[in-house]
Protein backbone atom coordinates (compact mmCIF):
# COMPACT_ATOMS: atom_id res chain seq x y z
CA UNK A 1 0.00 0.00 0.00
CA UNK A 2 1.27 3.49 -0.95
CA UNK A 3 -0.96 5.02 2.24
CA UNK A 4 -2.32 3.98 5.07
CA UNK A 5 -5.31 6.71 4.57
CA UNK A 6 -6.45 8.28 1.27
CA UNK A 7 -8.55 11.05 1.97
CA UNK A 8 -11.03 12.35 -1.31
CA UNK A 9 -12.26 15.76 -0.93
CA UNK A 10 -10.26 18.55 0.41
CA UNK A 11 -12.44 20.48 1.47
CA UNK A 12 -12.95 22.03 5.22
CA UNK A 13 -13.80 18.16 6.28
CA UNK A 14 -11.10 16.54 4.07
CA UNK A 15 -8.32 19.04 4.80
CA UNK A 16 -9.13 18.85 8.55
CA UNK A 17 -8.80 15.32 8.75
CA UNK A 18 -5.54 15.28 6.68
CA UNK A 19 -3.85 17.59 9.05
CA UNK A 20 -5.38 15.32 12.33
CA UNK A 21 -4.51 12.35 11.33
CA UNK A 22 -1.16 11.82 13.31
CA UNK A 23 1.14 8.91 13.01
CA UNK A 24 -0.66 7.72 9.43
CA UNK A 25 0.48 8.27 6.14
CA UNK A 26 -2.25 10.32 4.02
CA UNK A 27 -2.90 10.93 0.79
CA UNK A 28 -5.76 14.12 0.08
CA UNK A 29 -6.85 13.46 -3.54
CA UNK A 30 -8.57 16.56 -5.25
CA UNK A 31 -9.29 17.96 -8.54
CA UNK A 32 -6.37 21.16 -8.91
CA UNK A 33 -8.75 23.33 -8.62
CA UNK A 34 -10.34 22.28 -6.00
CA UNK A 35 -7.53 21.26 -3.86
CA UNK A 36 -6.53 24.82 -2.96
CA UNK A 37 -8.74 27.35 -1.08
CA UNK A 38 -7.88 31.39 -1.36
CA UNK A 39 -8.24 33.39 1.18
CA UNK A 40 -10.58 36.89 0.36
CA UNK A 41 -9.69 39.92 -0.35
CA UNK A 42 -13.30 40.99 -0.10
CA UNK A 43 -15.76 39.46 1.90
CA UNK A 44 -16.60 35.60 1.01
CA UNK A 45 -20.39 35.10 0.13
CA UNK A 46 -20.42 32.25 2.29
CA UNK A 47 -19.67 32.22 5.98
CA UNK A 48 -19.70 29.56 8.87
CA UNK A 49 -20.32 29.74 12.13
CA UNK A 50 -17.63 27.85 13.97
CA UNK A 51 -18.47 26.04 17.37
CA UNK A 52 -15.97 26.84 20.68
CA UNK A 53 -15.43 22.96 20.36
CA UNK A 54 -14.64 23.10 16.63
CA UNK A 55 -12.45 26.50 16.90
CA UNK A 56 -10.49 24.38 20.04
CA UNK A 57 -9.83 21.46 16.88
CA UNK A 58 -8.86 23.61 14.40
CA UNK A 59 -6.30 25.44 17.01
CA UNK A 60 -5.08 22.02 17.55
CA UNK A 61 -4.27 21.35 14.25
CA UNK A 62 -2.60 24.39 13.59
CA UNK A 63 -5.34 25.85 11.25
CA UNK A 64 -6.89 28.37 13.33
CA UNK A 65 -3.65 30.60 13.98
CA UNK A 66 -3.28 30.60 9.97
CA UNK A 67 -6.58 32.94 9.40
CA UNK A 68 -5.61 36.60 9.66
CA UNK A 69 -7.56 37.36 13.45
CA UNK A 70 -9.71 40.53 11.64
CA UNK A 71 -11.32 38.18 10.14
CA UNK A 72 -12.99 36.17 12.62
CA UNK A 73 -15.63 37.86 14.26
CA UNK A 74 -16.96 36.61 17.79
CA UNK A 75 -20.42 36.21 17.83
CA UNK A 76 -21.77 36.63 22.17
CA UNK A 77 -25.80 36.85 21.62
CA UNK A 78 -28.17 35.60 19.28
CA UNK A 79 -31.85 36.41 18.60
CA UNK A 80 -34.47 34.61 17.33
CA UNK A 81 -37.36 36.08 16.24
CA UNK A 82 -40.82 34.19 16.15
CA UNK A 83 -43.28 34.42 12.75
CA UNK A 84 -46.08 36.21 14.98
CA UNK A 85 -43.79 39.82 15.66
CA UNK A 86 -43.60 38.83 18.93
CA UNK A 87 -42.21 36.01 20.50
CA UNK A 88 -38.45 36.15 21.07
CA UNK A 89 -35.55 34.35 22.71
CA UNK A 90 -32.26 35.51 22.95
CA UNK A 91 -29.13 33.57 23.82
CA UNK A 92 -25.93 35.53 25.72
CA UNK A 93 -22.75 33.75 25.99
CA UNK A 94 -22.00 35.92 29.00
CA UNK A 95 -25.03 35.41 31.07
CA UNK A 96 -24.22 31.51 29.99
CA UNK A 97 -20.68 32.34 31.45
CA UNK A 98 -18.94 31.34 28.04
CA UNK A 99 -17.10 33.68 26.36
CA UNK A 100 -18.62 33.37 22.91
CA UNK A 101 -21.26 31.04 21.49
CA UNK A 102 -19.63 30.72 17.77
CA UNK A 103 -17.08 32.42 15.39
CA UNK A 104 -18.23 34.00 12.14
CA UNK A 105 -15.44 32.59 9.14
CA UNK A 106 -15.18 32.77 5.90
CA UNK A 107 -15.45 29.83 3.30
CA UNK A 108 -12.19 31.18 1.61
CA UNK A 109 -10.13 32.34 4.48
CA UNK A 110 -10.60 28.77 6.36
CA UNK A 111 -9.86 26.47 3.25
CA UNK A 112 -7.03 28.82 2.51
CA UNK A 113 -5.90 28.16 5.91
CA UNK A 114 -6.48 24.05 6.21
CA UNK A 115 -4.94 24.43 2.65
CA UNK A 116 -1.44 23.23 3.38
CA UNK A 117 -1.52 19.58 3.68
CA UNK A 118 0.12 17.89 0.59
CA UNK A 119 -2.84 17.32 -2.15
CA UNK A 120 -2.34 14.69 -4.91
CA UNK A 121 -4.27 16.19 -7.48
CA UNK A 122 -6.37 14.37 -9.47
CA UNK A 123 -10.40 13.63 -10.66
CA UNK A 124 -11.20 9.96 -8.86
CA UNK A 125 -11.99 7.61 -11.29
CA UNK A 126 -12.10 4.33 -9.93
CA UNK A 127 -11.94 2.41 -6.53
CA UNK A 128 -11.54 -1.10 -6.00
CA UNK A 129 -12.17 -2.48 -2.39
CA UNK A 130 -10.66 -5.28 -1.55
CA UNK A 131 -10.32 -7.85 1.37
CA UNK A 132 -6.65 -6.27 2.45
CA UNK A 133 -7.08 -2.56 0.81
CA UNK A 134 -8.31 -0.02 -1.36
CA UNK A 135 -7.23 0.59 -4.87
CA UNK A 136 -7.77 4.02 -6.09
CA UNK A 137 -7.31 5.20 -10.38
CA UNK A 138 -6.92 9.25 -11.28
CA UNK A 139 -7.44 10.32 -14.23
CA UNK A 140 -4.71 9.62 -16.63
CA UNK A 141 -4.43 6.03 -15.32
CA UNK A 142 -2.23 6.85 -11.85
CA UNK A 143 -3.08 5.02 -9.18
CA UNK A 144 -3.36 4.78 -5.76
CA UNK A 145 -3.18 2.29 -2.86
CA UNK A 146 -3.96 2.57 0.70
CA UNK A 147 -5.73 0.60 3.80
CA UNK A 148 -8.43 3.31 4.52
CA UNK A 149 -10.31 5.63 1.74
CA UNK A 150 -12.23 8.15 3.49
CA UNK A 151 -15.26 10.02 1.66
CA UNK A 152 -14.75 14.06 2.09
CA UNK A 153 -15.97 14.22 -1.47
CA UNK A 154 -19.57 16.35 -1.09
CA UNK A 155 -23.06 15.20 -1.26
CA UNK A 156 -23.27 13.80 -4.45
CA UNK A 157 -19.88 11.74 -2.97
CA UNK A 158 -18.33 9.28 -5.66
CA UNK A 159 -16.56 7.38 -2.37
CA UNK A 160 -19.88 7.00 -1.03
CA UNK A 161 -22.15 5.62 -4.57
CA UNK A 162 -18.59 2.73 -4.76
CA UNK A 163 -19.02 1.66 -1.87
CA UNK A 164 -22.58 0.94 -2.15
CA UNK A 165 -23.83 2.99 0.79
CA UNK A 166 -27.56 4.30 0.51
CA UNK A 167 -28.64 7.53 1.10
CA UNK A 168 -31.90 8.56 2.60
CA UNK A 169 -33.07 12.04 0.18
CA UNK A 170 -35.52 15.24 0.57
CA UNK A 171 -35.22 18.33 -1.80
CA UNK A 172 -36.26 21.05 -0.04
CA UNK A 173 -38.27 23.02 -2.13
CA UNK A 174 -36.41 26.15 -1.03
CA UNK A 175 -32.81 28.38 -2.07
CA UNK A 176 -30.72 29.87 0.45
CA UNK A 177 -29.80 33.52 -1.07
CA UNK A 178 -26.66 35.03 0.10
CA UNK A 179 -24.86 38.15 0.39
CA UNK A 180 -22.65 40.56 2.60
CA UNK A 181 -23.83 44.02 3.17
CA UNK A 182 -22.70 47.13 5.38
CA UNK A 183 -25.46 48.21 8.00
CA UNK A 184 -26.30 51.60 9.49
CA UNK A 185 -25.97 50.62 13.56
CA UNK A 186 -23.18 48.08 14.97
CA UNK A 187 -23.83 44.57 14.70
CA UNK A 188 -22.32 44.78 18.35
CA UNK A 189 -21.32 40.78 17.98
CA UNK A 190 -25.04 39.48 17.70
CA UNK A 191 -27.03 37.61 15.09
CA UNK A 192 -30.11 37.88 14.15
CA UNK A 193 -32.55 34.66 12.60
CA UNK A 194 -36.27 35.56 11.99
CA UNK A 195 -38.63 32.78 11.02
CA UNK A 196 -40.82 33.76 8.71
CA UNK A 197 -43.30 30.99 8.25
CA UNK A 198 -41.42 28.89 5.51
CA UNK A 199 -38.61 31.07 5.02
CA UNK A 200 -35.58 32.08 7.45
CA UNK A 201 -33.50 34.85 7.40
CA UNK A 202 -30.68 35.50 9.45
CA UNK A 203 -28.21 37.96 9.84
CA UNK A 204 -24.43 36.98 11.20
CA UNK A 205 -21.74 39.45 11.75
CA UNK A 206 -18.61 40.49 10.25
CA UNK A 207 -15.75 42.29 10.76
CA UNK A 208 -16.66 46.33 11.19
CA UNK A 209 -20.14 47.11 11.05
CA UNK A 210 -20.85 44.21 8.22
CA UNK A 211 -23.14 41.06 7.98
CA UNK A 212 -23.99 37.81 5.75
CA UNK A 213 -27.10 37.38 5.60
CA UNK A 214 -28.83 33.78 4.68
CA UNK A 215 -32.10 33.74 4.03
CA UNK A 216 -33.82 30.57 3.09
CA UNK A 217 -36.88 31.06 1.16
CA UNK A 218 -39.02 29.36 -1.82
CA UNK A 219 -37.66 28.93 -5.01
CA UNK A 220 -39.53 31.48 -7.18
CA UNK A 221 -38.65 33.97 -4.13
CA UNK A 222 -35.09 33.21 -4.17
CA UNK A 223 -34.88 34.13 -7.64
CA UNK A 224 -36.65 37.35 -7.87
CA UNK A 225 -34.44 38.38 -4.95
CA UNK A 226 -31.40 37.95 -7.07
CA UNK A 227 -33.29 39.74 -9.60
CA UNK A 228 -33.39 42.67 -7.66
CA UNK A 229 -31.42 45.59 -8.27
CA UNK A 230 -28.78 46.25 -4.91
CA UNK A 231 -30.56 49.38 -3.60
CA UNK A 232 -33.64 47.43 -4.01
CA UNK A 233 -32.51 44.19 -2.41
CA UNK A 234 -31.30 46.31 0.73
CA UNK A 235 -34.15 47.98 1.28
CA UNK A 236 -36.31 44.24 1.33
CA UNK A 237 -33.74 43.11 3.74
CA UNK A 238 -33.83 46.21 6.02
CA UNK A 239 -37.70 45.42 6.47
CA UNK A 240 -37.64 41.99 6.69
CA UNK A 241 -35.25 42.57 9.60
CA UNK A 242 -37.41 45.00 10.79
CA UNK A 243 -34.75 47.66 10.81
CA UNK A 244 -32.85 46.35 13.63
CA UNK A 245 -29.28 47.07 11.99
CA UNK A 246 -30.78 50.59 9.91
CA UNK A 247 -30.51 51.07 6.60
CA UNK A 248 -28.17 48.77 4.06
CA UNK A 249 -25.61 48.88 1.57
CA UNK A 250 -24.39 45.45 -0.91
CA UNK A 251 -21.11 44.37 -0.47
CA UNK A 252 -21.09 41.61 -1.64
CA UNK A 253 -23.45 40.28 -4.84
CA UNK A 254 -26.22 37.30 -3.78
CA UNK A 255 -26.11 34.29 -4.73
CA UNK A 256 -27.94 31.30 -4.46
CA UNK A 257 -27.54 27.14 -3.23
CA UNK A 258 -30.34 24.79 -3.58
CA UNK A 259 -31.17 22.73 -0.43
CA UNK A 260 -31.51 19.35 0.44
CA UNK A 261 -31.38 16.84 3.16
CA UNK A 262 -29.33 13.91 2.98
CA UNK A 263 -28.91 11.20 5.34
CA UNK A 264 -26.51 8.18 4.62
CA UNK A 265 -28.01 4.58 6.00
CA UNK A 266 -24.25 4.11 7.16
CA UNK A 267 -20.61 6.18 7.93
CA UNK A 268 -18.67 3.30 7.21
CA UNK A 269 -18.31 0.01 5.19
CA UNK A 270 -15.28 -2.19 4.95
CA UNK A 271 -12.33 0.16 4.38
CA UNK A 272 -14.08 3.17 3.94
CA UNK A 273 -15.33 5.88 6.25
CA UNK A 274 -17.20 9.05 5.29
CA UNK A 275 -17.20 12.50 6.76
CA UNK A 276 -19.08 15.94 5.86
CA UNK A 277 -21.58 16.40 3.32
CA UNK A 278 -20.75 12.89 1.98
CA UNK A 279 -22.38 11.54 4.98
CA UNK A 280 -25.18 13.87 5.58
CA UNK A 281 -26.45 17.22 4.46
CA UNK A 282 -28.66 19.54 6.73
CA UNK A 283 -31.27 22.27 6.08
CA UNK A 284 -28.74 25.73 7.29
CA UNK A 285 -31.41 27.32 9.09
CA UNK A 286 -29.42 26.30 12.44
CA UNK A 287 -25.88 26.62 10.94
CA UNK A 288 -24.20 23.71 11.67
CA UNK A 289 -23.72 21.89 8.60
CA UNK A 290 -19.62 22.67 8.53
CA UNK A 291 -19.89 21.70 12.39
CA UNK A 292 -21.21 18.49 11.77
CA UNK A 293 -18.40 17.68 9.53
CA UNK A 294 -15.48 19.11 11.61
CA UNK A 295 -16.85 17.13 14.49
CA UNK A 296 -16.73 14.14 11.86
CA UNK A 297 -13.11 14.85 11.47
CA UNK A 298 -12.04 15.45 14.69
CA UNK A 299 -13.88 12.05 15.88
CA UNK A 300 -12.35 10.12 13.04
CA UNK A 301 -8.87 11.23 13.65
CA UNK A 302 -9.41 10.01 17.55
CA UNK A 303 -10.22 6.72 16.68
CA UNK A 304 -7.56 6.27 14.15
CA UNK A 305 -5.15 7.54 16.55
CA UNK A 306 -6.05 5.51 19.36
CA UNK A 307 -5.89 2.36 17.63
CA UNK A 308 -4.43 -0.65 19.10
CA UNK A 309 -0.52 -1.30 18.01
CA UNK A 310 -0.41 -2.64 14.70
CA UNK A 311 -4.53 -2.59 14.15
CA UNK A 312 -5.39 -1.89 10.33
CA UNK A 313 -6.86 1.69 9.92
CA UNK A 314 -9.37 0.07 7.43
CA UNK A 315 -10.36 -2.64 9.96
CA UNK A 316 -14.33 -2.27 10.10
CA UNK A 317 -14.55 -3.39 13.66
CA UNK A 318 -12.16 0.18 14.10
CA UNK A 319 -14.74 2.00 11.80
CA UNK A 320 -17.85 1.17 13.77
CA UNK A 321 -15.96 3.15 16.45
CA UNK A 322 -16.47 5.63 14.76
CA UNK A 323 -19.89 5.24 13.29
CA UNK A 324 -21.20 4.83 16.66
CA UNK A 325 -19.59 7.89 18.05
CA UNK A 326 -21.61 10.13 15.99
CA UNK A 327 -24.44 8.48 14.61
CA UNK A 328 -26.60 10.06 17.74
CA UNK A 329 -25.31 13.39 17.52
CA UNK A 330 -25.63 13.55 13.74
CA UNK A 331 -29.07 12.08 14.00
CA UNK A 332 -30.38 14.33 16.94
CA UNK A 333 -29.05 17.18 14.88
CA UNK A 334 -30.99 16.08 11.48
CA UNK A 335 -34.01 15.52 13.47
CA UNK A 336 -33.84 18.75 15.56
CA UNK A 337 -32.99 21.02 12.51
CA UNK A 338 -35.82 18.74 10.03
CA UNK A 339 -38.17 19.17 12.80
CA UNK A 340 -37.66 23.13 13.18
CA UNK A 341 -37.95 23.67 9.59
CA UNK A 342 -41.76 21.24 9.28
CA UNK A 343 -42.78 23.05 12.33
CA UNK A 344 -41.99 26.82 11.32
CA UNK A 345 -43.37 25.89 7.88
CA UNK A 346 -46.81 24.83 8.92
CA UNK A 347 -50.00 27.62 8.49
CA UNK A 348 -52.07 25.53 10.92
CA UNK A 349 -53.25 28.27 13.50
CA UNK A 350 -52.96 25.80 16.43
CA UNK A 351 -49.27 25.53 15.59
CA UNK A 352 -48.34 28.63 14.81
CA UNK A 353 -49.53 29.72 18.55
CA UNK A 354 -47.58 26.80 20.00
CA UNK A 355 -44.33 27.01 18.05
CA UNK A 356 -44.14 30.94 19.17
CA UNK A 357 -45.20 30.11 22.97
CA UNK A 358 -42.50 27.72 22.66
CA UNK A 359 -39.89 30.25 21.95
CA UNK A 360 -41.63 32.62 24.97
CA UNK A 361 -41.16 29.50 27.18
CA UNK A 362 -37.24 28.81 26.92
CA UNK A 363 -36.80 32.66 26.96
CA UNK A 364 -38.24 32.55 30.40
CA UNK A 365 -36.17 29.27 31.41
CA UNK A 366 -33.09 30.39 31.81
CA UNK A 367 -31.62 26.78 33.07
CA UNK A 368 -32.69 25.14 29.45
CA UNK A 369 -31.65 28.18 27.38
CA UNK A 370 -28.48 27.34 28.79
CA UNK A 371 -28.23 23.76 28.36
CA UNK A 372 -29.28 24.39 24.93
CA UNK A 373 -26.48 27.13 24.51
CA UNK A 374 -23.55 24.53 25.81
CA UNK A 375 -25.21 21.49 23.46
CA UNK A 376 -24.38 23.67 20.62
CA UNK A 377 -21.00 24.75 21.19
CA UNK A 378 -19.58 20.75 20.98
Amino acid sequence: MDVDVAIVGAGLAGAALARAAHGLSVALVAEESAARGTAPQGFDSRVYAITPGNAAFLASIGAWQEMAPDRITPVRAMRVYGDNGRSALEFDAYRAGVGELAWIVEDGALQSALGRSPVTAGRLESLALAPDGVQLTLRGGRSLGARLVVGADGAQSFVREQAGIATARDEYPQRAVVANFACERAHRHMAHQWFQGGPVLALLPLPGNHVSMVWSTQVDAAERLLSLEPAALCREVAAASGHVLGEFSLVTPARAFPLRRISAQRMVAPRVALVGDAAHVIHPLAGQGANLGLQDARVLAGVLEGREPGRDPGDLRLLRRYERARAGDVLAMDAAVHGLYRLFGTKATSVERVRNAGLNLVEHLPVLKNLLIRQAMA
